[in-house]
């Protein structure tokens, strides 16, 4: 008799997942098991049902691929108790086999707001960790339902296509572009809840993710619930697939502008406004975000409100001042070339 469905299914997307490292890193020798140095996965986990369930699919399915697999917790601190919990998921993490584990203490800023400081603060750990464990990748445990709530909040701020992607499956920072991986994009919360059961495996809810005060807990709780209850079910996985859609649309796009910036700048490098006035607005302005976060605007903080400045320097040129743009950024008209530098 084969295992639950539930623990069937996470297993299968950890398992693709593991395939695809191996063939970003392949080893010269035939058999897997025999790679002088394996690569080491780790997975992120807060000790909640997502992460368990991957915790334990990861701990399952790596050695059967000749996968090293360890994990790390991140104390934000945030909650009293939370050195506690974070000794629990070690705890946890190395009953399940896993060696490394660790449990990494971070401060939490406000830039940007309490959810966002959160997850800049975690996203830093998690690579420190990743580069002191020599890790090729790290596994996150967001599901569908967490892709169809980061698409509504990109909605809601109205940043354009790229918002609306959601979280990409393959992610990482500049220098490891291919480090985080998210094998649960296409599975629902449910059923990674349903395989921690069915697996007795002890979860962790997080009380900030019943806690009106944050919008995502507002939006799982009493947003998609009110959608769900006007439009009927599949909202969630309609929300997913706009995701993957907007993302191939938002990628082309990407590539398009890189492919078109030599071209709209002059031999000293400067844009000129008459070339980026003929091309199409999404490509142009992917041009000036660009250009803006090159010149020093932090990119988590330049929204389209901000480009859209820019951009009427370009089509709606009246004789305006200097734009200023997050980061002491400014950008001005001069002489037929568009400016965007240090103010």
């Amino acid at each position: 008799m084969g295992p639950h469905p539930a623990v069937a299914a996470i297993r299968l997307a950890v398992r693709r997942v593991l395939h695809d490292i191996l063939n970003d890193h392949p080893a010269p020798e035939t058999d897997p098991h025999e790679r002088p140095n394996p690569p080491l996965v780790l997975v992120a986990c807060s000790g909640g049902a997502d992460s368990m369930a991957l915790a334990s699919a990861l701990a399952f399915e790596a050695p059967r691929l000749g996968v090293r697999a360890g994990g790390v917790t991140v104390d934000h601190g945030l909650q009293p108790g939370s050195d506690l919990r974070a000794a629990e998921v070690v705890l946890r993490l190395r009953e399940l086999g896993l060696d490394p584990v660790e449990s990494t203490a971070v401060a939490v800023g406000r830039e940007g707001g309490p959810e966002a400081a959160a997850r800049d603060a975690r996203y830093a750990a998690l690579d420190a960790a990743a580069e002191a464990h020599g890790a090729t990748a790290v596994l996150l445990g967001h599901t569908r339902d967490d892709q169809a709530e980061t698409v509504l909040l990109g909605l809601a701020r109205g940043s354009g296509i790229r918002s609306l992607s959601g979280m990409a499956a393959v992610s990482g920072r500049p220098g490891a572009a291919r480090r985080y991986r998210r094998p649960f994009l296409q599975l629902d919360r449910q059923t990674a809840r349903k395989a921690c059961m069915v697996q007795s495996l002890p979860v962790w809810d997080d009380p900030h993710n019943a806690d009106p005060a944050y919008t995502r807990s507002r939006l799982r709780h009493e947003g998609l619930p009110a959608l769900e209850k006007a439009l009927g079910k599949g909202v969630v996985e309609a929300l997913a697939r706009t995701a993957q859609l907007s993302r191939d649309d938002a990628d082309a796009l990407d590539a398009w502008a890189g492919q078109a910036e030599s071209s709209v700048r002059d031999a000293a490098g400067l844009l000129e406004c008459a070339k980026l006035y003929a091309l199409p607005p999404a490509v142009r302005r992917r041009i000036l975000r660009r250009a803006a976060i090159e010149a020093g605007a932090p990119a988590g903080s330049l929204f389209a409100r901000h480009i859209e400045e820019v951009d009427r320097l370009i089509t709606g040129w009246r004789g305006q001042g200097v734009i200023n743009l997050p980061g002491k950024v400014v950008a001005q008209r001069q002489g037929g070339r568009l400016v965007i530098r240090q103010g």
